[in-house]
């Protein structure tokens, strides 16, 4: 019996991970990331800069459906990336995201309601696209 007590607060004080984020067409948002969990997650206007640490998003309805993130931090980061639609999720496909405030721009074919991002790790320095 004690062992299960013992199990049962382990799982109650472990942090549970961070849930992905949809972000909708026509929003910008700003977060940190933290051993992969999103920190600090807030909506934004689109003119906003992230500041040392953060990373800024934002989705709008171009040619499709694109993504601008920008990543002012010092580590690189992985990260996957779904299209939301008509309550349908699609994979999609997502570059690395470079440090030191270097934009990326993804651009996906098809129209979406919203991106959802999630699963952050740090990369390689070569990246991936």
């Amino acid at each position: 019996m004690r062992s299960l007590i013992a199990l049962a607060l382990v799982a109650i004080s472990s942090p549970a991970p961070t849930a992905p984020l949809t972000v909708r067409t026509g929003e910008s948002w700003l977060f940190t990331i933290k051993d992969g969990d999103l920190v600090g997650v807030h909506k934004v206007a689109a003119t906003a800069k992230p500041a040392k640490g953060e990373v800024m998003v934002t989705v709008r309805a171009m040619f499709g459906t694109a993504m601008i993130m920008t990543n002012n931090s010092r580590i690189p980061y992985t990260f996957s990336a779904e299209l939301l639609s008509g309550g349908k999720a699609t994979a999609a496909r997502a570059c690395s995201l470079p440090a030191g405030a270097k934009p990326i721009y993804e651009q996906w074919e098809q129209k979406a309601d919203a991106v959802r991002i999630g699963n952050f790790r740090a990369a390689g320095l070569e990246g991936r696209c």
